[in-house]
């Protein structure tokens, strides 16, 4: 693990922590939850919790059920599960504990959050930062430039999609992530863009992993910047809940004299 120093990032009078920024982002741990819950809970949706327990988050239409349990058996960390509709059936994604939370938000805001109209293509954030893809028979995999996390595809015996993801170093340290075939790919492409992100992410001092595959730099990072860089996520989620209802309830203009049409 190789260690630089930046210069820090905290304001005059304030007492800064030493943090690290971790490259790359797949080895760099699991990282604070809050990350993913607090963004879902800006976004509308219910904090199910109980007191001392794992994290239980459910969308507003109850469709959509979070959980987040590290020591729960045979393999603890994140469950996500969708309800059938009249497009999908029932589907769910599981995470490993150290799935970096800045991953598990790809997925997660994704479902907070409206889909794009254009189809959705897992593969192209993976191309944009050159990762290596191979066709083996019936399974094709992207694997990182360094060599530690990769995306697989996988066509079922029966025609169905097999998802499975994931990052290892050398040390043994790393995740696996896997999903249904009813998953939206929607989510799975918005989980690879995070997967392949060249951007360092930030750990404080003493929950950065053991390993000889990450490049780390440190930082002094005050209290108010972090509060800062969590605030401004919040915002994003209540704006785009502020935009959604807008639209939906705002009114067809008309001019003066005008006729309004009933749609």
């Amino acid at each position: 693990m190789r260690k630089k120093q930046r210069q820090g990032w905290a304001s005059p009078g304030e007492q800064a922590e030493q943090h690290y920024l971790v490259q790359p982002r797949a080895l760099a741990g699991g990282g604070d939850i809050r990350h993913v819950s607090e963004f879902l809970r800006a976004s509308g949706w219910r904090d199910k919790s109980k007191r001392g327990g794992p994290l239980h988050m459910e969308s507003p239409d109850r469709a959509v059920p979070i959980t987040y349990d590290p020591y729960v058996l045979p393999v603890g960390g994140w469950s996500v599960r969708g309800r059938a509709d009249g497009t999908n059936g029932e589907w769910s994604a599981h995470l490993g504990t150290q799935t970096p939370v800045e991953i598990v938000a790809g997925l997660t805001d994704a479902l907070a959050q409206p889909r794009f109209a254009h189809a959705p293509n897992v593969w192209a954030p993976l191309q944009e930062q050159q990762w290596h893809a191979r066709s083996e028979g019936q399974t094709y995999t992207a694997t990182s430039p360094d060599g530690t996390a990769w995306m697989q595809y996988r066509q079922g015996p029966e025609g169905t999609a097999l998802w499975w993801t994931g990052a290892k170093d050398t040390q043994g340290n790393g995740w696996t992530a896997t999903f249904t075939p009813n998953i939206p790919l929607h989510l799975v492409q918005a989980l690879s863009a995070e997967l392949a992100s060249p951007e360092p992410v930030l750990r404080p001092r003493g929950r950065v992993p053991l390993s000889a595959q990450i490049r780390t730099w440190s930082v002094s990072v005050s209290p108010a910047q972090l509060g800062a860089w969590q605030q401004a996520r919040i915002t994003a989620a209540r704006a785009a809940i502020w935009a959604r209802t807008s639209t939906r309830n705002a009114s067809p203009y008309t001019p003066s004299g005008g006729v309004r049409t009933r749609r």
